[in-house]
């Protein structure tokens, strides 16, 4: 692993991205070859995107650009598997060529100028670079007080994630050798990449606005992760449950106490009002218990099956100097 010159790959996640590729080919391009004539990073670094089973013709222009230059590389999956999948098979897949990866989205919001810290850093020593945004003014009203209670409630239950972080982070290969060892189904990377514990620092970048295409991460995509970061990285909302459960347990027992006090005094309490009261909040408690259980138990059943977390159709990394290598 050569840290003065390391071979750096740029991992760029594509689901349904036509209208983004070209124009983020020809940015990546531009930076990829400033770092290298700057001596920053090895001439055989690379832009690796990955295609996350896209039903448009998004496969099509990347393999289009592979072919006719061996900056790009194409890894496709067979089908349409998540956006942490896709970083993760990115990943693994660069992992046997580069030096350390980036991860970065392919609309490059994130902005890709900063690279040149990522590497810095790399460079001095850390293994892991987390990309932190600075702000959230790019975001509307409702998704930064969602985002701010998500990540205020995630620390709140003991997961260990960086605020502000998304996916924009350098690993270096030894991390990823790590990571690849970890092989749960239910991927939450901001989460689970503070795990391994090796030597990190953060780089603070601007969020630009989006230039082509539409966001393909719905509010569906959104809840559907955060409810994985919340199952994945802590049973604390089974410790909630339980708490919950003996907090009602002690009020039931002193409502019994107080009723049969009053009707050894010979006091009539109609309590229409309080049974119901009491009957739905008890309901509405086991409801929702049960779906908290029942998303972990849906966790650990898909865990047991032990399926691949995606599957790799074709990868195409022509390397430079060298014939085309696909598999």
């Amino acid at each position: 692993m050569d840290r003065n010159n390391p071979v750096l790959y740029l991992v760029l996640p594509c689901y349904n991205e036509s209208e983004t590729i070209g124009h983020s080919a020809v940015k990546v391009k531009e930076k990829l070859i400033a770092l290298k004539e700057s001596g920053k990073i090895s001439p055989f670094s690379k832009a690796l995107f990955v295609d996350d089973g896209s039903k448009d013709d998004t496969l099509a222009k990347l393999h289009a650009l592979s072919s006719k230059d061996d900056l790009f590389a194409v890894v496709a999956l067979a089908s349409n598997r998540g956006h942490q999948n896709a970083i993760m098979a990115g990943m693994m897949v660069a992992r046997e060529y580069a030096d350390a990866v980036v991860t970065i989205d392919v609309d490059l919001q994130q902005d890709i100028d900063a690279l040149d810290e990522f590497i810095e850093k790399y460079k001095a020593g850390n293994d892991v670079v987390y990309g932190i945004r600075k702000d959230r003014k790019s975001d509307g009203f409702l998704k930064k007080i969602t985002a701010s209670g998500y990540y205020g409630f995630m620390h709140m239950l003991g997961a260990d994630i960086m605020t502000n972080h998304a996916d924009y982070r350098l690993l270096s290969k030894r991390a990823l050798d790590m990571l690849s060892e970890y092989d749960e189904t239910n991927l939450f990377l901001r989460g689970l990449i503070p795990t391994m514990g090796f030597t990190s620092d953060v780089v603070y970048f601007d969020v630009r606005e989006r230039e082509f295409g539409k966001s393909k991460y719905t509010a569906k995509k959104m809840v559907h992760l955060a409810l994985d970061g919340i199952t994945s990285m802590s049973i604390r909302p089974l410790e909630i449950i339980s708490v919950i459960g003996f907090v009602i347990f002690l009020i039931s027992i002193a409502i019994g106490i107080f009723t049969l006090i009053e009707y050894f005094k010979g006091n009539n309490i109609p309590g229409y009002t309080t049974s119901i009261f009491v009957s739905l909040l008890m309901g509405g408690v086991t409801l929702v218990s049960l779906g908290v259980i029942g998303e972990y138990l849906g966790k650990i059943y898909m865990e047991t099956k032990h399926r691949p977390r995606y599957m790799i159709d074709s990868v195409v990394i022509r390397e430079t100097g060298k014939e085309e290598k696909e598999k």
